[in-house]
């Protein structure tokens, strides 16, 4: 955690290569292009800079505008985007990746995803990582990952690559807790991002326990939740197109979790998805 002007502020995880991730990012998805300006705008005078993007998410070119007309430095902000299923394979990839550069008006990314691996058919995932190591080493992404991938999956990656993955991002709340997956990317120098972090709240956001813990930090039942992530090292990204919802996210780093708490919230796991 770091302090500017006497105020708490984004607290930040490393990825392997040294590269700077804030904790707390903003998410994209299920934003209509419609609502997409007033939306980033509202994250920015929020306080956020990390913006979790995929091309599958149909609104990368009116984020792009929405950048460009928003008075802030592209040095200062930390852009994600995924490649799609549709485009693995080492050409399409690259291609995609042009697209998604093209949609954003940027002139590269800080981390770019394969969003989920393909089942039937790995070898054309592990295909699409050898375009992501291209990038990479182009110099038209700081970092390379992916989402929604499994041990075994990771280990047939690390056994080809010649760039380890530096981010899994996968689904988790006090749900779905992710505790062995999370600890095998902590073991082999990935940081661990949750996606659903609130599981999308109409369950989780309910539950005693958390309320009990929120009452006794003055906070809301979702603060509890990503100070949570964020006190067990996962990066975060929740979405809201409710102005004082995307503030209240933002609001969490005037408190911690002592280790009771964050055991209570994880014995809450049940292996439950809650994200389809």
């Amino acid at each position: 955690m770091t302090q500017e002007n006497g105020e708490i502020c984004m607290q930040y995880k490393k990825f392997s290569n040294g590269v700077s991730i804030p904790m707390l990012g903003f998410g994209t998805y299920e934003i209509d292009n419609a609502d997409v300006p007033a939306a980033i705008q509202g994250a920015l005078d929020a306080g956020y800079r990390h913006f979790d993007c995929a091309h599958i998410y149909g609104n990368e070119a009116a984020i792009g505008k929405a950048f460009k007309n928003a008075d802030v430095k592209r040095e200062d902000l930390f852009i994600t985007s995924k490649v799609w299923n549709a485009d693995q394979g080492y050409d399409k990839t690259l291609k995609a990746f042009e697209q998604t550069l093209a949609d954003l008006q940027m002139d590269y990314l800080d981390l770019y995803l394969i969003h989920w691996p393909n089942e039937d058919n790995f070898d054309l995932t592990l295909d699409t990582w050898k375009a992501m190591e291209t990038l990479y080493e182009q110099g038209k992404v700081k970092a390379i990952g992916v989402s929604n991938f499994s041990e075994d999956q990771l280990k047939k990656v690390f056994a080809m690559c010649k760039v380890k993955p530096m981010v899994n991002q996968i689904e988790r709340h006090p749900y779905k807790v992710q505790a062995e997956l999370g600890k095998f990317d902590e073991d082999n120098g990935i940081v661990n991002e949750g996606y659903s972090p609130i599981g999308h709240g109409h369950l989780i956001l309910e539950d005693e326990t958390i309320n009990k813990i929120a009452e006794k930090h003055h906070k809301t039942a979702a603060q509890v939740v990503l100070r949570w992530h964020i006190d067990t090292g996962f990066v975060v990204f929740p979405k809201s197109s409710k102005v004082a919802r995307v503030k209240e996210n933002f609001d969490i780093f005037d408190f911690n979790l002592d280790e009771d708490e964050i055991k209570a919230i994880s014995a809450l796991d049940q292996d439950k998805h809650l994200n389809y």
